[in-house]
């Protein structure tokens, strides 16, 4: 099978993503000569005949080495490999390369081109889509940074085979809540393989879901009615917003302010949103027995909820 390529169009940006494809098929979309790599020292050991040839920084494994301070040390590696502005960044790693990746690249000479091959399950289903790129600021997870689409997405199945068994545990049960939610036919799929180490369809199909995430954050990026997102997928309503509140629950904002307006009036919006900030259940029937007086359906509160994640997180 050869590569799959498919497109979305962003409000400001058309992102290409490239399926089945081989790590050497980024020749083909970015030049030797104007890419600068980056990844972290876990990927470059154990994939270093992949980066030969490719100019590429390498910076330290680790969610606590996403600071600014990792930022700064690839702007001073730029300089010297005297990246301009008709250079490419790519992130080659897991949620923490790719999220520092893209604001370097968003930061350095305010602005160059950049793309991403994931290599972990969690980085190929979630964390290299959305554009959301960014650091952390001591214990304050994600405080500085942009929203920002890349010009493409590379997925490479063979790169998830070098994970440590920690990374698949992380990533598959990322996956197994997303099918326990919504997706009767990748739960089943799950039961029969094993996710130890799964063959090559089942590490398809998996990574394969990240157009779903595509999809939503596409069209309602679009201001596409809700009825159209979910009819058009075959989705309920229920179904669709379980699928928006895990997007926005894995900190990817979602732009809803337009069909919450057809719904509820800024006031009643204000009510919920205080209610969100105080509450200590998740419980929607308890969120509708609270706000009873109001009389707020289960779509308004869930909505409201899905927003509330985008804006303020778990």
């Amino acid at each position: 099978m050869g590569v799959k390529k498919i497109e979305h169009n962003f409000s400001d940006k058309q992102v290409a993503y490239y399926f089945d494809a081989d790590f050497s098929y980024l020749e083909k979309i970015v030049s030797k000569e104007k890419a600068v790599l980056i990844t972290d020292e876990n990927v470059f050991e154990a994939q270093q005949s992949k980066f030969e040839g490719w100019k590429t920084i390498v910076i330290k494994s680790g969610e606590q080495y996403k600071q600014q301070t990792a930022v700064d040390s690839i702007i001073q590696q730029l300089i010297e490999k005297e990246a301009d502005r008709s250079s490419f960044i790519v992130g080659v790693g897991g949620g923490v390369v790719t999220d520092i990746a893209g604001y370097a690249a968003g930061v350095y000479m305010r602005g160059v081109r950049f793309g991403f091959v994931p290599t972990t399950i969690l980085a190929m289903v979630d964390a290299s889509i959305g554009g959301k790129n960014g650091v952390d600021v001591g214990a304050y997870k994600n405080l500085v940074g942009m929203i920002r689409q890349p010009e493409f997405l590379l997925f490479d199945y063979s790169l998830l085979q070098t994970l440590p068994q920690q990374e698949w545990i992380n990533g598959f049960a990322e996956i197994i809540k997303h099918a326990c939610i919504k997706d009767a036919a990748l739960f089943s799929l799950l039961e029969e393989n094993s996710i130890e180490r799964p063959d090559d369809f089942v590490m398809k199909t998996v990574a394969n879901k990240s157009v779903n995430k595509v999809y939503i954050i596409q069209n309602t990026d679009k201001k596409v009615s809700l009825e159209t997102i979910a009819k058009n997928k075959g989705w309920r309503m229920d179904e669709m917003l379980e699928e928006m509140e895990t997007i926005a629950a894995s900190g990817t904002k979602l732009n809803l302010d337009y069909a919450i307006a057809e719904m509820l009036d800024e006031e009643d919006q204000d009510e919920i949103i205080d209610y969100f900030k105080s509450c200590e259940t998740s419980s929607l029937q308890v969120a509708q027995e609270e706000l009873a007086e109001h009389d707020f359906n289960w779509e308004q509160l869930k909505i409201m909820r899905i927003k509330f994640l985008s804006e303020y997180g778990m």
